[in-house]
């Protein structure tokens, strides 16, 4: 079963990729605020699954795999894309 990536609320057991090897984490905020959904969100991660600290701070949204919903983990889908660099539009907005 897949999860939706705006269907993610605040306290929610993820694995995410951040630090390389898949670790798990928990949600501290939810991605969906305001009328969009953020492509970056705070979580606490448990770095010392792989020998490292655990610490809170912020991933990308595409890094953000897995949820942990009705006792097994989900796949999640549908992130908020990434924007292509535009050089086109950069200088648009510099010379106006």
């Amino acid at each position: 079963m897949k999860i939706q990536y705006k269907d993610l609320k605040k306290n929610d057991e993820v694995k995410t990729t951040q630090l390389g090897t898949p670790v798990t984490g928990k949600l501290i905020e939810s991605p969906k605020q305001g009328r969009g959904l953020k492509k970056t969100i705070l979580i606490w991660s448990k770095g010392s699954e792989i020998g490292m600290f655990d610490e809170h701070g912020s991933v990308y949204a595409h890094q953000v795999q897995q949820v942990l919903r009705d006792g097994s983990w989900q796949t999640v889908t549908g992130h908020p894309g990434k924007q292509a660099w535009d050089p086109d539009a950069y200088l648009d907005s510099v010379t106006a």
